[in-house]
């Protein structure tokens, strides 16, 4: 037994190092091996610690403290112990983290100003039900309707619809979103879940997309791609009970990319070549762990390495061959004064997307924008966080949809002024041709 409690021992110590060392760090490749381990590390620490403790005291009870190697892994697990503590508080210390950059992006008053039928439906507090069935997605009331075409090109082209089981007439709102995954991997399954399962049983349809990837294409196809899957939404999505007047994007790494750039690059005819009428703009943007910076200007030690993994990975062309594209591909060089609400979510941890890349996005976002920005800093969060359910992701889930019903709310008050006013120009005119007659 002394054996089996020195190897967790060994486990929890090389997980902790793995979590918690430094991730400014610069490196050859991206860190995939290190995310997966300490998303783990990191994610499951509420569960993991209760379990690991209730492990060493049936060792112990087994005899594993009768040898001296027994008794230096007992003082190795408590010391690994303090990690996981931390690991586990920071994610239950996430709802207070969420809801204080929500009053310092919205307002102190925000929730007070989101419409009452809206605000009937938004969740404050933790609710532990699914944290025990981490990877259990569905939800009463929820359906799913899968592979949906979005456009002509099979698979690639393909959509999943998680909706409420009842619609109301004026159909729901909608949110867009679009996995992550290097640009080269990944599809419409595999992330998001709890937040769109989240929504939907708030009263929201979300739509997951799949989009062509590379290294077979070349950006800006996927980008393309998502415009796309928008452009159908607003022409198609009534038949499935969309609102397509309210259309919010996200999406998490390569999708979080992919959602900041849908919002800066509206009606961009270059970018919409098949649908030029239509509208491509969304109402918000809720980004996760993002690149904002193709060139990695906030970080220029970062900047070989960046572009030595784009360029005939995602780019096949260099920034001095064609400095435009790269321009365009980084959210940050598509910043403008009209973009719409954004939110920025952003782990201090993340092996793969760094922390002062959201940080200086989110500042040039807040000087620049005329609509309102919130950033969301999770001390110890990592890539992918949000994959299944854990204190932290319900907790940014929560916040993602108050935050969501605020623009909403905005967008609802600005639509009954401009047609209130509508109503007043054409009692005018009518007015006036009466006078006239």
């Amino acid at each position: 037994m002394d054996w089996l409690l020195a190897a967790l021992a060994a486990f929890n110590i090389f997980s902790m190092v793995v979590a918690y060392r430094a991730r400014e760090k610069i490196r050859d490749t991206p860190a995939w091996g290190q995310t997966a381990y300490s998303l783990v590390a990191t994610e499951m620490a509420w569960f993991w610690l209760p379990f690991q403790v209730l492990l060493a005291v049936i060792f112990y009870l087994f005899g594993a403290l009768d040898s001296i190697l027994g008794l230096i892994a007992l003082i190795g697990l408590a010391a690994s112990w303090i990690y996981l503590t931390f690991s586990a508080a920071s994610s239950l210390a996430s709802p207070a983290l969420v809801e204080r950059a929500l009053r310092k992006g919205l307002g102190k008053n925000y929730l007070d100003q989101i419409d009452p039928a809206l605000r009937s439906r938004i969740e404050l507090k933790n609710n532990m039900r699914h944290w025990w069935r981490p990877f259990y997605m569905k939800r009463p009331g929820v359906e799913k309707l899968k592979h949906i075409p979005y456009g002509p090109l099979g698979i690639k082209h393909r959509l999943d619809i998680y909706r409420p089981s009842e619609i109301p007439p004026e159909g729901c709102p909608v949110l867009l979103q679009i996995h992550g995954g290097a640009w080269m991997v990944g599809s419409k399954e595999l992330q998001a879940k709890p937040l769109m399962y989240h929504l939907a049983t708030k009263g929201w349809i979300c739509v997951a997309i799949n989009y062509r990837l590379s290294p077979s294409i070349s950006f800006p196809t996927q980008l393309e791609d998502c415009k796309r899957a928008l452009c159908w939404i607003r022409t198609e999505g009534r038949k499935y009970g969309m609102n397509p007047d309210f259309v919010a994007v996200t999406g998490g790494s390569a999708g979080g990319h992919l959602t900041s750039l849908m919002a800066l690059t509206e009606n961009m005819p270059e970018l919409q070549k098949d649908f030029p009428d239509v509208d491509t703009s969304v109402q918000a943007a809720v980004s996760y762990y993002g690149l904002y910076d193709f060139l990695s200007r906030h970080n220029p030690v970062h900047q070989k390495l960046m572009i030595r993994f784009i360029k005939n990975r995602i780019i096949f062309e260099s920034p001095a061959e064609n400095p435009e594209l790269w321009e365009l591909a980084s959210p940050v060089a598509q910043i403008h004064p009209d973009m719409p609400p954004f939110m920025i979510i952003q782990g201090t941890i993340d092996s793969l997307t760094t922390i002062s890349g959201a940080s200086s996005f989110y500042e040039q976002v807040r000087k620049t924008s005329k609509n309102p920005s919130v950033f969301v800093k999770l001390p110890g969060a990592e890539h992918g966080f949000d994959t299944f359910h854990s204190p932290r992701t319900d907790a940014v889930s929560r916040g993602v949809h108050r935050f969501l019903e605020w623009i909403r709310t905005q967008h609802m008050a600005k639509k009954l002024q401009q047609t209130n006013l509508g109503a007043e120009a054409d009692q005018v005119t009518a007015s006036a041709d009466t006078a006239a007659g």
